[in-house]
Order: structure tokens, then sequence, then C-alpha cells
């Protein structure tokens, strides 16, 4: 089946985020530049503190008080997302760009019903009366799996499951049609199985709906599942980025054969031994050192890597590697 024709409906370039703290000024993300295409799946990936999340936030315009965004460039569908003011990203918000947030326990209201929360953001940005959009709410949890979806208007969340309550939130991000979805760890809680439910659903309505998705997650088994295009994150920065193919025939960054090397795999004769760990600790992030912000942690770092900066650089058609010593690995691979 032919790939949808990359379109790129959310432009990042030079994307620099940085927080408040106690010891000094966190350089959360650094230079991080990307785009999201209609019709394709992007995932980030990275361990936590990498700066996955504050990601998302900066493009929904929802980072925490104090922080400091600034970027050559941010733009979604022509909109020019630095320029707006907190009125108009609330109407961009929940109407162009929906998210889903990792804990739909804590995003809903436990004090409405899952009916009243949906039809909410029907009314507040689609304009038009509570029957329209009690429909919308019906047919939309019916699409995303839930039984008996009218019932279910008149639940509160806490009266769900899990995997039900991280559906209601996929309905919820759906209710204006929007074009871009972020889905911020959306299977981080649940079980394998609903799990696997949960992203067949996401992935089946991302293909219905020609939407352009960004899928931030620590769990490469998920982004193998759903993704087209992946961005690796390291430490606020982009170490290696390609289409999910390539990364998983080719991987050309330590960080991300780290990463694989540590996903458990059945008949691996593993069984009884200890799971293979990248050692060390990610980089503190109000004292970054001179060089490469993974050297301190990889086997093939010299003093190269560890005095100067490393730039993102290009090893093959479409895939992008932050690594001065990636032919090495390369040589490796095929020796």
């Amino acid at each position: 089946m032919a790939q949808p024709e990359k379109v790129s409906l959310l432009v990042i370039e030079d994307l620099h985020v940085d927080l408040p703290a106690r010891s000094g000024r966190l350089q959360a993300v650094r230079g991080l530049s990307l785009a999201a295409a209609a019709g394709r799946t992007l995932a980030i990936v990275g361990e936590s503190g990498s700066g996955k999340s504050i990601t998302a936030l900066s493009i929904m315009g929802l980072l925490p008080k104090g922080a400091q965004r600034r970027a050559r460039r941010l733009t979604f569908d022509g909109i020019d997302l630095l320029a707006q003011t907190d009125r108009s990203m609330e109407d961009i918000r929940g109407n162009r760009i929906g998210m889903i947030f990792q804990d739909p326990t804590a995003s809903f209201n436990p004090a409405y019903t899952i009916g009243e929360q949906l039809e909410e953001v029907h009314l507040r940005h689609c304009k038009k009366g509570r029957q329209d959009a009690r429909k919308r709410a019906i047919d939309l949890l019916e699409q995303v799996g839930m039984p008996a979806p009218r019932e279910r208007l008149a639940q509160y969340p806490f009266e769900l499951s899990g995997g039900l309550r991280q559906r209601a939130m996929i309905a919820m991000a759906l209710m204006c049609e929007p074009a871009l979805v972020i889905a911020d760890e959306p299977t981080t809680a649940l079980d394998v199985t609903i799990q696997a439910q949960v992203l067949r659903v996401l992935r089946d309505l991302q293909r219905q709906m020609g939407l352009a998705v960004i899928l931030i997650t620590h769990d490469l088994g998920v982004v193998s599942a759903v993704a087209d295009d992946v961005a690796v994150m390291y430490a606020g920065e982009i170490v290696e980025q390609s289409d999910v193919d390539a990364l998983f025939a080719s991987p050309q960054h330590p960080y991300t054969r780290g990463l694989l090397s540590c996903i458990p795999r059945i008949g691996s004769g593993q069984m009884g031994q200890r799971l293979p760990t990248i050692r060390g600790h990610v980089a503190n992030l109000s004292r970054l050192p001179d060089g490469c912000v993974f050297a301190a942690r990889c086997d093939m770092a010299d003093d190269r890597c560890r005095k100067h900066p490393v730039e993102l650089e290009s090893v093959a058609p479409g895939h992008a590697v932050r690594c001065i010593n990636a032919h090495l690995l390369e040589a490796n691979t095929h020796a």
C-alpha cells in the first residue's frame, strides 16, 4: 500500500525551552527541529527527563509558569504559534489540535459526567447545539470501541475502568475533528492487553481521519507498532531521527541502540539473566557538558565527544544522527 504523501502540518525549527529551578535554569529542550505530517504518526521517544512532554506542552502553549520558549519557527497549518495570545491559543487547543493526556483520571473532572465533559468541548469550539454535541459524543465513543456508548455518557469518570477512561479521553481529543493529535504516553497506566487495544483504536482513527499524530512514549515496542517516523530524544536534544523502518533496521546512535537492547525478546535465551541497561544517569540539564550530552554513558566516547558540541547530521536520506562515531557503529553492524 502506498504511503500517504508527507504534508508538513506542524513545523518546528530550533526550539529551545528553559525551565526555572533552584539550581538555575534547566535547558529542557535545545535546538529541536521536527515536522509532523498529515496522515502519519511521529513518535518522540526517550527516557523520562529527555524533554518529550515539554516539547508537547510547548506546541500547545501550556508550559509551566516561568518557562521560556523560543524558536526560529513554530507553525501549525500556516499559523505562527509563537505569535498567538493565550486567548487565541484557547481557540486552537481542543479544536484544531487535540491532546490525549497520560493520566485520564487526573484529566477528567470527577464532578461532571463523561457526556457533559465531551459535549462541553464541542459546544465551546464548534458553536453548535447540545443535541449535535451529544450525537457527536455518542458517535465517537462508539468509534473508540466504548460498549453501550449512550449509557456511558451519564457515568462519571471514576465509574469507568482505566481502559475505558482512556478511550473516552481519545474521544474528547477528537470531538472537533482536529488536524493534529498529540498523545502523551497514552497507554502507560494500562495493562498490556488493554494497551494494545487502545493503540489499535488510535491507529485506526488516525488512518480513517488522515490525522497527524505525535506520539510521546518511552516504549520502543509501542513505536514499532504504530509509528511512521521517529525522533529519539536524550537530555533535551534529538539524537536520532528517521522513518521507523530505518531506525529499527539500522540504529545509528549509541543511545538508540541502548534503548533497543533493553527490550525483552521472547526466545532470546535471556531467561534467568539480568536485562541489559544503559549505565549511568541522564545528564544534569542545569550543568550540561561542553560536548556530547551522552558521552558520560557511552562506551564509544572519546576526547572529541567530550570536548566539542555534536551536531545532528544526515547519514542517509531521511536519517540523521547526532554522533561523530556513528560510522563505527555501522561498520560493526556489517562486520
